[in-house]
Order: C-alpha cells, then structure tokens, then sequence
C-alpha cells in the first residue's frame, strides 16, 4: 500500500546508467569516505600489546600544556603593592603590573576566577592608595616652593 501524498521520484533523480555511485561524486566513488575504521589496526607509538585483549593505554602529552598559572603571581604582586602601597606611593608600577595580570588571568580559561578576581581587587586598590600618595606629595612639594 502506497501513500498517495508521495511521488515517485522523478527522472532527474533517477540513478542512470554510468552515473557516479554516490550522489554528487562525478569520478565515480565506490565507498563512503567515512566508511568503517578496521580495528585491528594499532595506534602509531603506542606499542604492541603482549595480549590482545589486554588493554594497553597510549601515553601522551597535550601539545600546548600550559601549566605556568598566572593568577597566583598577579596576587602575590597584589598583596606587595598594597602593603608598599600603605608607606610610599612608588608601589604603584607594581600594582598596575598586578591589575594586568589579574586581568590576562581572569580571560584564561585554566586559571583560578576567585584567586584573579582577589588580585584585581588588591591591585586596584593599591593602585588608588599609591596615587593618593602620590598627590599629596606633590601638594607638599607645592608649599614647600
């Protein structure tokens, strides 16, 4: 029983004779080109397994680790500007240096969110502690001459 709301294909559609095996193939394909991967066949580097069914893993390293974090320096550069921050106004290189790394970390994917988000905090504020510092040296420059 055929539906009546389906028609047959039309001759446009229709396989002829020596025509591609696949649809849009003009040199005449035979296999799919995602066509099965046997399994028998062994990765390259990982060795022959002494067992068959035994499973032998392939050791192997991710070709950009990166395992240098940088948001535990951005803090520790953080918590200096700030505790220079407190005395003199010349910490503030290091706190802007800090304010950077804490915001190269927090666009990384692999670094720590709180621990970057601590450094941009602190050094935001030493930031402001230090140019505080540095204004008013500078009025007191101003009376002085």
């Amino acid at each position: 029983m055929t539906d009546p709301r389906i028609e047959g294909p039309t001759p446009e559609v229709e396989k002829t004779e020596g025509s591609a095996s696949l649809p849009g193939a003009r040199k005449g394909y035979g296999k799919l080109p995602t066509g099965p991967v046997p399994t028998d066949a062994t990765m390259a580097g990982a060795g022959p397994a002494a067992d068959p069914g035994e499973f032998v893993p392939h050791e192997w390293a991710p070709e950009s680790a990166d395992d240098g974090r940088l948001a535990p320096w951005a803090l520790f550069a953080a918590i200096v500007a700030l505790a220079t921050s407190m005395f003199v106004g010349w910490g503030i290189p290091v706190a802007i240096v800090a304010v950077i790394a804490a915001i190269m970390s927090l666009r990384r994917p692999v670094e720590n969110r709180a621990i970057a988000v601590w450094a941009l905090v602190l050094g935001l504020c030493a930031t402001l502690f230090s140019a505080g510092w540095l204004i008013w040296a500078t009025m007191q420059f101003e009376k002085l001459g």
